[in-house]
């Protein structure tokens, strides 16, 4: 095949949640058949199965549920009775510790779909909250309700299901207001539509709200403080156990790698020494309790992820030698991203934990030090 001919349809790259584990929700909604808060597709108690898991358990002894967040039950338990006492969900932290991923997994579980999301930018305008109009059917017809265009809110309110609100403080103040009668009032009035009974939308009984904002990052507006007392927050933090956390990154690098069409190939020593690296410099110490100076930039387990990924690709398409003689130069492209004395920093923890280690005789330490010179 040519460039230029006609390419079939591919398959997509990355599912939503709700069609991804499509057989987990269903064999949960049929398995629980406890009490439900209206319009919920699962009760509170599959809802948290959902997201952590049921461990060693085999649920009626025909499925077994795999965790998808890594992190705190209690957490995830305080975001599902939030959700279920119909009140707005809040979830921050620093960028890269799995927020959207976790508010996807919950508006999958509640309602049965994640679709009905609002991306937060300096652009986001009043109507991505409230409604718009069909300009033309508007020209034609005056206004009606088949020239209203929902938002995603809208829809969620009139539907009783969850609506999702990425990067919330990415939003001009006046536009993030919009949410504050929503999540108060529980209806939207529409006045061009005054005198008939499409004038005012009320919300259903399940209608609530997630949003998601970052702790440390640029271009953020604050909120209000009438709009955050319609929000219970939730601090989604890094993931505590290393452990977990190679876990984490060689399970979402290898799905990466896949979906390019090729087998991981990235050795464990070389994951944990990159998720090592990753965890002292965003703590500011290292495992062994030496000081580190911490970077600008946020070193997340999502960077690392892709840090990984990254490593994969490399090592099924261009195979060059040792993967791991790549890892300093991914590693400079992430520091660099926000601070140019980040490098300065990065050299810094080469001198101090990379080279002690690497006197202590690990070989795989010793391997990274003597590639400092990739750092320059």
């Amino acid at each position: 095949m040519t460039l230029t001919e006609d390419r079939a349809p591919s398959a997509r790259q990355v599912l939503p949640a709700e069609e991804r584990h499509a057989a987990e929700l269903a064999f949960l909604a049929a398995h629980d058949s406890g009490p439900r808060p209206p319009g919920w597709a699962l009760t509170p108690r599959a809802v948290v199965t959902f997201i952590c898991g049921s461990g060693d358990e085999t649920l009626g002894g025909r499925m077994k549920i795999a965790p998808k967040f890594v992190g705190e039950r209690a957490l995830v338990e305080r975001c599902v009775v939030t959700l279920a006492g119909e009140r707005g969900l809040l979830l921050v932290g620093e960028p890269g510790t799995a927020k959207s991923m976790l508010s996807e997994l919950l508006a999958a579980a509640v309602c049965g779909t994640s679709a009905l999301t609002v991306q937060g930018t300096a652009g986001t305008t009043e109507d991505a909250f409230r409604y718009g109009w069909n300009y033309a059917l508007l020209l034609a017809q005056g206004p009606s309700r088949t020239a209203l265009v929902d938002s995603p809110v809208l829809t969620a309110m009139r539907s009783g299901r969850v609506a999702r609100v990425e990067e919330i403080t990415r939003c001009l103040p006046e536009v993030q207001d919009a949410l504050v009668s929503i999540l108060s009032d529980r209806r939207v009035s529409v006045p061009e539509l005054a005198g008939t009974e499409d004038a005012q939308v009320a919300a259903a009984p399940g209608f609530t709200v997630i949003a998601t904002a970052n702790l440390r990052d640029r271009g953020v507006s604050e909120m209000s403080a009438a709009l955050k007392r319609r929000f219970n927050f939730e601090t989604v933090g890094p993931i505590s156990d290393a452990d977990a956390e190679v876990s984490l990154v060689r399970r979402q690098a290898t799905a990466v790698v896949e979906r390019a069409g090729a087998a991981f190939g990235v050795d464990d020593a070389v994951l944990d020494a990159l998720v090592t690296v990753f965890r002292d410099l965003r703590s500011g110490r290292s495992a062994e309790g030496w000081d580190v100076e911490r970077p600008g930039t946020v070193m997340s387990t999502a960077e690392a992820v892709q840090v990984a990924a990254s490593l994969g690709v490399a090592a099924a398409y261009l195979p060059t030698g040792d993967v791991l003689d790549l890892v300093p130069g991914h590693l400079l492209g992430v520091v660099r991203k926000d601070d140019p004395a980040d490098h300065g920093r990065l050299l810094g923890y080469w001198d101090g934990p990379v080279r002690r280690r690497a006197e202590d005789g690990s070989a795989m330490w010793r391997r990274l030090w003597d590639l400092r010179e990739n750092l320059r």
